[in-house]
C-alpha cells in the first residue's frame, strides 16, 4: 500500500510573499517528513478593512510566481471559497474532504504556538494533525500542555525576523527591498505599483 502524501500547510497573507516565507518553507519540505508545503493564501476577511491588504488574486498570483522554480511548493487558494471568518479546523476538514488521499499537517511559527489554546477547537487539531513549528522571536511563553506534545515537532529552521509589514513600509518610503523578494515578484509589485 501506498501512503498518503504528507501536505505541511504554511498559512498566510503573504503580503508580499517574500525570501523569508521561501527559506521556511523550502527548510521544512527539505529537512522532514513532508513531501510537499501548500503556501496557503488567507482571503481578506471581508469584515475588516484593511487598506494596505492587496486583493486575493494579487496575492495569489505572487505566490505561484514565487514557488514556480520549487517543485516542492505549491501556492493555494482552498480559503477563498470558504465561508467568511474562516477557522483553520473547517480548512482542515474541507481539505480532508477534497483530498482524501493525503495526509495533512500544519506549518505554524512559535509565536502561533502560544496561542494556539485560543484558537476554535484547537483540541481536535492537535488530536488529528501534526504541527511542525519553526523559531520565531516573540513575546509570551508556550502553554505547558504543548510542552513535549507527541503531535508537535520543533524544527531547527533558521529564524527569520523580516516582515511583509516592513517590506510594504519600504516601498512606500522609497527604501530599496529588492533583495528581500523572489526577483519576479519584486518585478511584479513594481510593475503594478503595489504598496507605493
Amino acid at each position: 500500500m501506498i501512503s498518503a502524501k504528507k501536505i505541511g500547510l504554511y498559512f498566510g497573507t503573504f503580503n508580499p510573499i517574500h525570501i523569508g516565507h521561501l527559506i521556511i518553507a523550502n527548510h521544512l519540505v527539505e529537512n522532514s517528513d513532508l513531501d510537499e508545503v501548500w503556501m496557503v493564501v488567507t482571503p481578506h476577511n471581508p469584515h475588516k478593512k484593511k487598506k494596505t491588504l492587496l486583493d486575493d488574486h494579487h496575492r495569489l498570483r505572487m505566490v505561484r510566481i514565487a514557488v514556480e522554480e520549487y517543485p516542492k511548493l505549491q501556492a493555494s487558494n482552498i480559503e477563498f471559497d470558504l465561508p467568511q471568518p474562516n477557522y483553520t479546523t473547517n480548512t482542515l476538514a474541507h481539505l480532508e474532504e477534497k483530498y482524501p488521499e493525503k495526509s495533512f499537517s500544519l506549518i505554524m511559527g512559535e509565536d502561533n504556538l502560544k496561542s494556539l489554546h485560543k484558537w476554535k477547537n484547537y483540541e481536535v487539531i492537535l488530536d488529528r494533525y501534526a504541527i511542525y513549528v519553526y523559531p520565531r522571536i516573540s513575546e509570551g511563553t508556550i502553554e505547558t500542555q504543548f510542552d513535549g506534545h507527541p503531535k508537535i515537532t520543533r524544527v531547527d529552521a533558521p529564524i527569520m525576523e523580516l516582515s511583509s509589514t516592513y517590506i510594504r513600509k519600504g516601498i512606500k518610503t522609497g527604501i530599496n527591498i529588492r533583495p528581500m523578494l523572489p526577483h519576479e515578484v519584486w518585478k511584479y509589485l513594481d510593475e503594478m505599483n503595489f504598496y507605493k
